[in-house]
């Protein structure tokens, strides 16, 4: 279940959307009850130390980036 960004073209009010596969209909705005909104271009997640541990915390990388040159 992805998080889109989305931009009323009404009120140009930007807010975010948690969308279901089961939804077949395009968002509202919140702000003004809007049908004609725009999906915006999102920045992907990062994982900033590598992969989740079982723990529930991050371990870091197997290798070490090299002091390059």
């Amino acid at each position: 279940m992805p998080i889109f960004e989305y931009q009323c073209k009404a009120c140009c009010h930007q807010f975010e959307q948690l969308v279901f596969a089961s939804d077949t209909e395009p968002p509202v705005c919140p702000a003004c009850n809007c049908h004609d909104v725009e999906k915006l271009m999102s920045a992907g997640a990062v994982r900033p130390n590598g992969i989740p541990s079982g723990s529930g915390g991050f371990a870091p990388p197997p290798c070490k980036p090299s002091a390059g040159g």
